[in-house]
């Protein structure tokens, strides 16, 4: 089996505050006297119930480790650390995802918020190597006007290269809100030349991913994997050449499916799906981006050959220049070209 560090991937579904490692987590809460929770900060990753009460849970977990980040150098050391453990896990495209709105109190508002990540994010690619690309997701929890606010802003600093914002996503609990409501804002991101890429089909079913796909016309579905429940529609998914990011870990530390081994990867795989791994919230998950394609390799039993694959579809699918991912392509195919390392 050849290395998974070594194999060139595009990283497709990663939040900020979730990307936090524990150690800047527990420093930083150290620096200001704030007193964490041990949950937050031992080697146990969270594991919740499917319901409204398991999201309370994880969310309050959440929001905890957000109110440690009160200044520009935490943003900046954030963006810089996930650029750098991607790069180990060898990552060359990283698209992080940020709702500024969260950070605006602390360094005078969204646009600055919004811009220091920018900023980070083209200093990091370029120390790292890592193409650091940004999404701004607006949330389920606020008002829809909101969302509106941050697609003028995500317009305003829209590009495919690294430091500037490449997408527009709605995160948080997918039961909140009519997804309707959020369309305007959807659509002055497309407008900007920006990229759909909202949550949906990891909490609710089939019918939720409909309700998306209709409303806000993603490029790509965050999670999406329950529309392994419903042939016809991963069919039209896969027709339509909408990505799904499959962050299995998450999945099962939400309570969505009981084990890796049940989340249907297989299933969406054999359709013909475009699926990129992600590891969504490592912070609470602990579970990196390398850890997804140990999951598709020891539970789904994908060789080398078919993780080269899962690789592929991450940077067919990223937000990367055509050239990027040209070249991405051809070291995954140099990758599986190489004879593989035996173990001693």
């Amino acid at each position: 089996m050849r290395d998974l560090a070594l194999l060139p991937k595009a990283h497709l579904h990663l939040h900020f505050t979730g990307s936090m490692r524990t150690s800047t987590l527990a420093a930083l809460a150290n620096a200001q006297g704030i007193k964490l929770p041990h949950h937050l900060v031992d080697d146990h990753a969270l594991h919740v119930p499917a319901d409204q009460r398991g999201w309370f849970r994880f969310q309050r977990s959440y929001d905890t480790a957000r109110a440690v980040v009160r200044s520009e150098a935490a943003m900046r050391r954030i963006v810089r650390e996930a650029a750098e453990d991607d790069a180990a896990e060898g990552s060359r495209r990283l698209e992080i995802q940020v709702d500024p709105t969260s950070y605006a109190p602390f360094v005078g508002g969204i646009t600055p918020a919004l811009e220091i990540v920018l900023d980070e994010a083209r200093l990091a690619s370029a120390a790292t190597g890592v193409e650091v690309g940004v999404i701004v997701a607006a949330s389920r929890t606020r008002h829809p006007l909101d969302a509106r606010t941050l697609a003028r802003l995500a317009a305003a600093h829209a590009g495919d290269g690294p430091g500037q914002v490449i997408g527009f996503g709605l995160s948080n609990d997918e039961r909140r809100g009519n997804t309707a409501d959020w369309a305007p804002a959807f659509r002055i991101a497309r407008h900007a030349g920006l990229a759909g890429v909202p949550h949906g089909g990891e909490l609710l079913g089939p019918e939720h991913v409909r309700d998306v796909v209709a409303h806000l016309k993603p490029a790509r579905l965050g999670h999406g994997v329950r529309t392994a429940e419903d042939p016809d529609l991963l069919a039209r998914i896969v027709d339509a050449g909408i990505a799904l990011e499959v962050c299995p870990s998450s999945n099962v530390s939400l309570g969505v499916y009981p084990d890796a081994a049940h989340v249907p990867l297989s299933r969406l795989l054999d359709a013909g799906a475009e699926v990129a791994l992600g590891a969504d919230d490592p912070l609470l998950f602990l579970s990196r981006l390398n850890d997804q394609y140990r999951i598709a390799r020891d539970e789904h039993g994908l060789d080398d050959a078919a993780l080269a694959g899962l690789a592929r579809s991450s940077i067919r699918a990223s937000l990367a220049s055509e050239t990027s991912k040209r070249e991405m392509l051809a070291d995954v195919d140099a990758w599986l070209a190489a004879e593989p390392v035996p173990a001693w």
